[in-house]
């Protein structure tokens, strides 16, 4: 049994009131992780996980998930700039699809998501080396406040 994919609107209804909900960044060599507060309102970086292996990824992601009692992952979906779907989204959709059944996930359009963050980084001053060790989980973190700020509209509108 694989994960369910659900949009944010179906997975609305399904998280409990003080459910945390995790944000991934997938990319080639890493994985970004942020975690929202109880409440859905605040999205924090998290962490980094190296990649190698899809099982040790998984494992690895999983564990954070248990140890914070996540309810649901939003995962960063890279579309291309004109909204088609190139290798990467192709290649985050497989890494969704083999995750065991029982987790919840919804996608999040991430277009420019690094580049934001990046721009931020620089704004502030980080230096190559800092920005590379934190920019995954900053990305995470934009994706998944953006998921967070759609689900309190959604839940406004009951």
């Amino acid at each position: 049994m694989a994960a369910e994919i659900l949009t944010l609107e179906q997975l609305s209804p399904r998280l409990a009131r003080f459910d945390r909900v995790m944000g991934l960044d997938i990319g080639t060599k890493t994985i970004g992780l942020a975690l929202s507060d109880v409440e859905r309102r605040l999205a924090s970086p998290l962490d980094t996980i190296r990649r190698t292996r899809f099982s040790a990824d998984a494992a690895n992601l999983l564990k954070r998930a248990a140890e914070f009692q996540v309810a649901a992952l939003v995962v960063g979906l890279p579309l291309n700039m004109d909204g088609s779907e190139g290798p990467r989204v192709q290649s985050t959709r497989a890494f969704v699809r083999n995750l065991p059944g029982g987790l919840l996930v919804s996608y999040w359009d991430e277009r420019l998501s690094t580049a934001a963050v990046t721009r931020e980084l620089i704004a502030q001053d980080a230096s190559r080396a800092r920005r590379a060790e934190v920019v995954d989980r900053m990305a995470a973190a934009y994706i998944l406040q953006g998921a967070l700020d759609r689900l309190t509209r959604i839940g406004a509108g009951k």
